[in-house]
């Protein structure tokens, strides 16, 4: 240290998937400087732009720092007991008359990237009592789930391409230079991809648009827009077609292959050709590269699942994965194996289930205890019994990132209570009648105990709050919101309901003939966790029974919390993934099925696709600087040329009367949106793309850098009709829009 004000903080960087390494300098309440955290053994210094903005965040004056109500028209500030008396208030009456099914909830993706939501949104969930739950998950991640819980039987346990060790990858609908990696976390993925090129292998990037990935790539295919589900069934029929099938060590335990080569034989490359715009001969070598290379990973992202067979894509690349025989497989795809997960076990398990229940008004089913984020809008407007009267909305922004928002947003308007947990007034919270805001991420502890699921190294890092604070963090907030959509009152302790749920916790593991504390006194074991927070409690916990563990003594040298905050500031790289399979499979028929009942089931609705479009279909598209609907409040991420635009390739230009710099309406089935022109040969002919994420003009919007920027909704063009059928997610590609100059 300097001097006696100026401290310097570890800490990984909460924003993204990718769990960089940061060093944050700070003099007294101040930081000072924020830069990548060279010493961190897995990211050595790698950050993006949106890392050093954690300042900015935590200093922007249009963060919210205690709860507001609404009165008529205007907020007033609150008290956090008023605000929890105001919300049992409006709610106990709601539910006395209509029960719990007239309330829902919505789970936005920044609940996996800070600890408090990672850990306590279960309670909510479980006190809400209601089967109206909602997700992000369902504009964005659920085909992977629902391709792996089919497969394997664990919707959570996701295929992660070996990248430091693979020779040959080949992605689909990911543009990880831009979004930093997504199901899959690990720092400075672009220096992976060049890494791979540089000892002699090839990077293939499949995508209707020039990335910055696929600049960058070996190769790029481009591929009409929702159709990679027909050249991964050619690629598949080229590996049957040239005797080219080899499952490797997985051939033991893997049934379902002859019923893939049925459903391929008719899907030849030439087929393909007519209907993605992929020569014939560029498949075939394709397919040719990927079962001679030394090792391979196939993976696709979110423009391939975000589309009408959205899980159907899934569930083939990893069939590319098996057939070439790279599943689990140093330098395929691996799986989880992190400090938290216990290896070991036989195959076998109770499977994986869709359809539990259906929304009432949508008819639609659930998928891990979720219903399509395409629904809700319906789910609030139909009348009768179960009509969603009141919604609790946490870390998410649905009327910006769910399907036809428009729709969504008058919704959204008539609800009897709403309750926002976001640190801003944006287009969802601005009709809110009360709002909690967390603390900023330097005010809060952290550890990824989401993404250690998805991290192709081993790692273990806790990084302790940069700034002291006595506002309530997540933890105690989502405890609190939980005792009142429980019923017991907002002014019930939540001290004693996290330690009630601690104890079940331990009571568990203890009574586990697998675990080292097994048989343990439960007190003794409380006793242990005492000196450290809710959250903190928790990680230790985990931790400590884990694969590394020290067992609460049984392994003395063993891994707790307090090894990593004393011993590991930078974090504990614990080296690569290790097999998991056979032992992680937990189907019924403990074999990995490369045909699932759902998979079977989705086939007909694929033979009687109709892909052929004669008009313009639009895409959407991430920048660096941005993260979804938020991070646009930043000046500095903000600043400069114009990023949302809608591009336009020079032959479509021309036959539409647009020109570069000028603007154009774009209209859909369910709205239109205008847009600044950029014409360029980065999309290919029949293409246009718009951002994600942007829409900052909405009256009441309380974001003054992003209302000065504010960009168009691309979700306004967005059909909430039309779904992935499997898994319920939104189809927001390859959307049928007319555009016209606006003169």
């Amino acid at each position: 240290m300097t001097d006696e004000q100026t401290q310097t903080h570890f800490r990984t960087c909460p924003l993204c998937e990718a769990t960089c390494g940061l060093e944050i300098t700070t003099k007294g309440d101040q930081v000072v400087r924020i830069r990548g955290d060279r010493n961190d053994p897995v990211s050595k210094g790698f950050i993006c732009p949106k890392g050093s903005t954690l300042k900015q965040l935590h200093e922007d004056p249009d963060r919210l720092t205690g709860p507001m109500i609404r009165d008529g028209e205007t907020w007033r500030e609150a008290t956090w007991d008023e605000a929890f008396a105001e919300i049992e208030r409006r709610l106990s009456p709601l539910l006395e008359e209509h029960g719990h099914q007239a309330l829902g909830v919505v789970l936005g993706n920044p609940n996996v990237h800070n600890l408090g939501g990672a850990l306590f949104l279960r309670h909510v969930i479980k006190a809400a009592a209601t089967t109206n739950i909602f997700s992000a998950s369902t504009v964005d991640q659920m085909p992977k789930h629902v391709s792996a819980g089919a497969m394997w039987g664990d919707p959570s346990l996701f295929p992660l391409p070996d990248l430091d060790r693979t020779d040959y990858m080949l992605m689909l609908g990911a543009n990880p230079y831009v979004s930093n990696g997504s199901l899959v976390t690990v720092p400075d993925f672009p220096g992976k991809l060049e890494a791979i090129q540089a000892r002699g292998g090839k990077v293939v990037v499949v995508d209707p648009r020039v990335s910055r990935t696929a600049q960058s790539a070996s190769e790029h295919l481009f591929i009409k827009p929702g159709t990679d589900i027909v050249w991964l069934l050619s690629l598949i029929h080229v590996l049957f077609a040239e005797d080219l099938v080899d499952l490797g060590h997985a051939a033991q335990w893997v049934n379902g292959v002859d019923d893939v080569r049925a459903l391929a034989e008719r899907y030849t490359p030439e087929m393909a050709e007519s209907v993605c715009g992929i020569k014939a001969e560029v498949t075939v070598r394709v397919a040719r590269e990927l079962a001679a290379a030394p090792t391979a990973a196939v993976y696709g992202r979110i423009g391939a699942h975000t589309v009408t067979f959205g899980t159907l894509t899934s569930w083939a690349t990893d069939v590319l994965n098996v057939l070439t025989g790279n599943f689990d497989r140093p330098g395929g795809v691996m799986f989880c194996s992190s400090p938290t997960t216990k290896l070991g076990g036989t195959p076998g398990g109770r499977g994986f289930k869709t359809g539990r229940w259906q929304g009432r008004a949508s008819g639609r089913g659930e998928v891990l205890g979720e219903l399509p984020a395409s629904t809700l809008a319906q789910e609030i407007e139909t009348e009768g019994e179960g009509q969603i009267r009141a919604l609790v909305v946490i870390a998410c922004n649905p009327v910006r990132s769910f399907p036809n928002s428009d729709r969504l947003d008058a919704a959204m308007a008539d609800l009897d209570l709403l309750v926002a947990v976001d640190p801003y007034i944006n287009a969802t919270s601005r009709h809110a009648h009360v709002i909690l805001p967390p603390l900023s991420a330097l005010e809060r502890s952290h550890y990824d105990m989401t993404f250690e699921r998805t991290m192709i190294r081993v790692f273990a890092k806790y990084s302790p709050a940069v700034f002291a604070t006595s506002r309530p963090d997540e933890p105690e907030i989502l405890t609190r919101l939980a005792l009142v959509l429980g019923g017991q009152g907002a002014h019930a302790s939540a001290e004693d309901a996290h330690v009630a749920a601690l104890t079940q916790l331990v009571e568990r593991e203890v009574a586990s003939d697998s675990s080292p504390i097994a048989g343990r006194d439960v007190a003794e074991i409380l006793e242990m966790l005492g000196a450290w927070s809710w959250a903190e409690q928790i990680v230790d916990f985990r931790l400590r029974v884990g694969r590394f563990g020290d067992g609460f003594g049984a392994n003395p040298h063993g891994l707790t919390l307090k090894q990593l905050v004393e011993d590991f500031p930078h974090g504990r790289d614990y080296g690569e993934l290790v097999q998991r399979f056979p032992e992680a499979t937990k189907t019924t028929s403990g074999q990995v099925d490369l045909f699932p009942e759902i998979v079977a089931n989705d086939i007909d609705r694929l033979l009687a696709a109709d892909f052929d479009s004669d008009g313009l279909v639009l895409v959407g598209r991430r920048h660096l600087r941005s993260c979804n609907t938020w991070m646009h409040n930043v000046d500095v991420l903000v600043k400069g040329k114009e990023r949302c635009t809608l591009q336009v390739h020079p032959s479509d230009a021309e036959t539409h009367g647009l020109s570069h710099g000028g603007t154009a309406v774009v209209s859909s089935a369910v709205g239109e949106v205008r847009a600044p022109v950029e014409v360029t040969q980065d999309v290919m002919p029949g293409v246009v793309s718009l951002p994600f994420g942007w829409g900052y003009d909405s009256p009441g919007i309380e974001m003054n850098v992003a209302r000065s920027r504010p960009g168009v909704n691309s979700n306004a063009l967005t059909d909430d009709q039309p779904l992935d059928e499997p898994s319920g997610t939104s189809v927001l590609n390859a959307i049928p829009v007319a555009v016209a100059s606006v003169s």
